[in-house]
């Protein structure tokens, strides 16, 4: 019976941290910045190229870069993986607390500590965050460099 009873609060804490991503929009702003980051790849593609070839890549090509890039980074993808480690440093008193903290509701000042002890879990969260965004995500560089060599060939 223990067992089971492991298994339900991992599955209440799951719930609970897949709630704190919604209620913080981390797939909102994760989306964003890898859109971002897309943007930059591609003006570096570009001005690369012009520099370098003095062309400029169509559009096409840049859309079909930016396709690898939005699948390779695709929140859902990441999110399973993120809302376990949530689960693995915060206990589900910290993950609740945060979710009151997030969803605009007040701290009471005997949770101040409580609060200060999972702020201070945040570079820990962070890092493991981006260990496991970099060890699951698809590199779309090789494509890329392949798109554009082919480009740049059948000029």
């Amino acid at each position: 019976m223990l067992c089971c009873g492991i298994t339900a609060a991992y599955g209440d804490s799951i719930y609970d941290a897949n709630r704190l991503l919604r209620v913080t929009d981390t797939g909102d702003r994760f989306e964003s910045m890898a859109l971002q980051q897309t943007r930059d790849i591609i003006r570096t593609y570009s001005s690369i190229v012009s520099m370098s070839a003095e062309v400029a890549l169509p559009l096409n090509l840049k859309r079909t870069i930016a396709a690898c890039y939005a699948e390779a980074y695709a929140w859902d993808k990441f999110r399973p993986g993120i809302a376990q480690i949530l689960v693995q440093v915060l206990n589900q008193k910290e993950l609740l607390l945060l979710i009151d903290f997030y969803s605009s509701r007040s701290l009471p000042p005997k949770e101040i500590p409580a609060f200060k002890n999972v702020i201070a879990k945040a570079d820990q969260i962070q890092r493991l965050s981006a260990d496991y965004i970099y060890a699951h995500a698809n590199s779309c560089v090789d494509r890329d460099a392949e798109l554009i060599f082919s480009y740049l060939g059948s000029l």
